[in-house]
């Protein structure tokens, strides 16, 4: 039995993907519930599965093309068999419209790999060939096969890829000699995305930041007593994100503006708390939510958090987990950053900004000691959050995080 492999829905308000890349190839076969495609939307990147076990017969959609929600990129035939073409002897023009479903014994004789449903204006591709196709992002027209029938066998696509190599540009247009290539590499759809609004946010908001530096010592000292048994209670790591979750929640609730939201002429106070965690990925930088954070332990949010960072680097986090969040948090200081001014993710008002602990002298009581210090960031959406009110956020998170027992006691 043939079955459509259609584009689903995504997202509300996401009408086309990009084809990130087969992972199946034309003639392979795939189990049920098996990932077949990748599919890039301006907000994700997500994996179709097959919804029945069988080999893909035909590819319609290649890497890098677009593809509309519910268009058909492929056909799947169940049980494992492909379909075979009709007998060359009573025509010699391929029909047009699908062929109809071979009887079980039919199918049985005459199933081969070669054997794959194609366009009629299209050679046919032997499976190592299609293989080869998929992984370089070529397309069978550009390739010309020299196998029986036109055929394309695998030594004419590794020989199209030699082909292709751009001749080395005469020294006398290239400067500085060898060691000066370029490669073009197209934007992914997401980085495409993230782009626009991050110029987006620049352009509609009026951001301004504001800075300021945590001792780290308070918290580095509950993690070291009570570490080792969060992580045999909970299955996971006791860091420093689900403290600074539990600060942002706390300040944020004394400065709602910077909870809030531009919407039209309107201002909209959020009464709830969905925090963003940017994580990094494979396919570059997203930001998860925690709904409901303020109802989230500190476990929960631990084991939220590590759920989201796994996934984003297999590229399985689902859209609805990507969408929305009142305010964000983005931790550069595990790439090293010392110093940032981090840019809004529209519509929020604001987001934090995490920097490398490091340990500096400081003056304590009259008395320069050493302590480990973190620069904060604090960039706001200045058309409905008052410097006072950021520079006051910011300078309560500062005080939850160097004593986290006011959070516990709200003082």
């Amino acid at each position: 039995m043939r079955i459509e492999l259609k584009v689903p829905e995504i997202g509300e308000s996401i009408t086309e993907v990009e084809i990130g890349g087969w992972l199946k190839a034309q003639g392979q076969e795939v189990g049920k519930d098996e990932p077949v495609v990748t599919l890039e939307s301006e907000k994700a990147t997500v994996e179709l599965p097959a919804p029945e076990s069988g080999t893909i017969t035909q590819v319609l959609k290649q890497k890098g093309e677009v593809a509309k929600v519910g268009e058909v990129i492929a056909y799947l035939e169940k049980d494992g068999q492909a379909p075979s073409k009709a007998p060359e002897a009573k025509s010699g023009e391929k029909p047009a419209k699908p062929l109809p479903e071979p009887k079980a014994a039919e199918k049985a004789a005459i199933a081969r790999p070669e054997d794959k449903e194609e366009k009629p204006d299209e050679p046919r591709v032997m499976p190592a060939a299609q293989i080869a196709i998929e992984e370089h992002g070529l397309h069978p027209a550009e390739i010309k096969g020299t196998g029986p029938g036109g055929r394309i066998l695998k030594e004419d696509v590794l020989r199209e890829l030699e082909r292709a190599k751009p001749s080395p540009t005469p020294p006398a247009t290239k400067p500085g000699g060898a060691g000066r290539e370029e490669e073009v590499v197209p934007m992914s759809r997401l980085r495409r995305t993230v782009a626009e609004r991050l110029v987006e946010a620049q352009h509609a908001a009026a951001l301004l930041t504001t800075f300021n530096e945590i001792d780290m010592g308070a918290v580095i000292g509950l993690r070291k007593e009570y570490g080792e048994s969060f992580q045999q209670k909970h299955q996971a790591k006791l860091g420093f994100m689900s403290f600074f979750v539990k600060a942002c929640v706390d300040a944020l609730k004394q400065f709602p503006a910077v909870n809030a939201e531009v919407r039209g002429t309107n201002i909209v106070y959020h009464n709830y708390y969905d925090i963003g965690v940017a994580v990094g990925s494979g396919k570059g930088l997203v930001v998860p939510v925690l709904r409901n954070a303020e109802r989230m332990s500190f476990a929960e949010i631990e084991v939220a958090i590590g759920d989201f960072a796994r996934r984003a680097k297999e590229n399985k986090l689902k859209v609805d987990e990507l969408q929305g969040g009142t305010f964000t948090i983005s931790n550069g200081g595990v790439y090293g950053s010392l110093l940032s001014t981090p840019i809004v993710n529209p519509p929020q008002s604001g987001i934090l900004g995490l920097h490398a602990i490091q340990e500096r002298p400081v003056a304590r009581e009259g008395v320069v000691v050493i302590r480990p210090m973190m620069y904060v960031a604090l960039t706001y959406d200045h058309r409905l959050v008052d410097g006072r009110e950021a520079v006051s956020c910011l300078k309560r998170i500062k005080e939850v995080m160097e004593s986290p027992a006011r959070m516990l006691m709200e003082v």
